[in-house]
């Protein structure tokens, strides 16, 4: 385990769990969703070198067409990295290589930082010999209703969000946003999104991605994931990685605490 700490927030990583963040704890209180035996569904760990639903887990790229394990059939699923096991190369950075389950060698590296009000992530991915199409992000689980206090407050606005087919995967096509609850990718972000547990705590979000997906539909916990490209990035508008271009990104969870315990 890796572990941050200040005077008021501590930071818990497993590498051996997918190099997540298991535990995100401020003035005394968990933020995240708690370890489940599906890795999908607790705390925040990083989606490479792919993030959301690839549909029926197939992508072509460079004339050639590649088939990825469908761990949400028949779709998959936010990459290969929240499943292997990092190696921890500082105190405040591990790595480790995308896998066979990934048709390219390379490798991501995350760092971590903790400032006294706030926790920045950076993410890369690195080609190892030749170049792969990429997209990459973080998925947290927030609690929804924290040890105590009133269930969060999310205050979200975006211009664009991205129409999704008959199987809830995303297209190509954006339409002015909808009212709630979501399961949808977001662009053209006004406003950095942010969680409130009203008279005890608020989260601001910021990430120099371009894309938010954000999933509310659960009555225990929300996610609000920074992503440099749409779900189905690998068909839709995919960035590419090269040996001499690794893509990067960073998110940073500021907060505020409104009452102390």
């Amino acid at each position: 385990m890796l572990t941050l700490e200040n005077n008021n927030a501590g930071v818990v990583i497993d590498p051996q769990a997918g190099g997540r963040i298991v535990s995100l704890a401020i003035d005394g209180l968990e933020l995240l969703r708690s370890r489940e035996d599906d890795p999908i569904l607790w705390g925040c760990y990083p989606m490479a070198p792919w993030a959301g639903r690839v549909r029926n887990g197939e992508f072509e790229f460079a004339s050639n067409h590649y088939q990825l394990p469908r761990l949400r059939p028949p779709h998959a699923i936010h990459g290969t990295v929240f499943l292997r096991e990092w190696q921890i190369e500082t105190p405040q950075r591990i790595s480790t290589e995308l896998g066979p389950d990934w048709p390219f060698r390379g490798r991501a590296v995350q760092s971590f930082s903790l400032d006294e009000n706030a926790l920045t992530l950076q993410l890369e991915v690195h080609a190892d010999e030749q170049a792969f199409p990429c997209s990459i992000g973080w998925h947290p689980w927030f609690m929804r209703r924290l040890a105590r206090g009133e269930p969060a407050e999310l205050v979200f606005n975006a211009r664009r969000m991205y129409a999704r087919d008959e199987v809830g995967i995303a297209t190509r096509e954006t339409i002015v946003p909808s009212a709630g609850p979501w399961d949808d990718c977001f662009t053209g972000i006004t406003q950095a999104p942010t969680l409130c547990w009203p008279g005890v705590l608020k989260i601001t979000l910021h990430s120099n991605t371009s894309h938010w997906v954000v999933f509310n539909e659960r009555a225990d916990a929300i996610c609000i994931e920074p992503q440099t490209a749409p779900p189905d990035a690998l068909n839709i508008a995919p960035l590419i990685v090269t040996p001499q271009q690794p893509l990067r990104a960073e998110f940073t969870i500021e907060w505020r605490i409104l009452s102390s315990s």
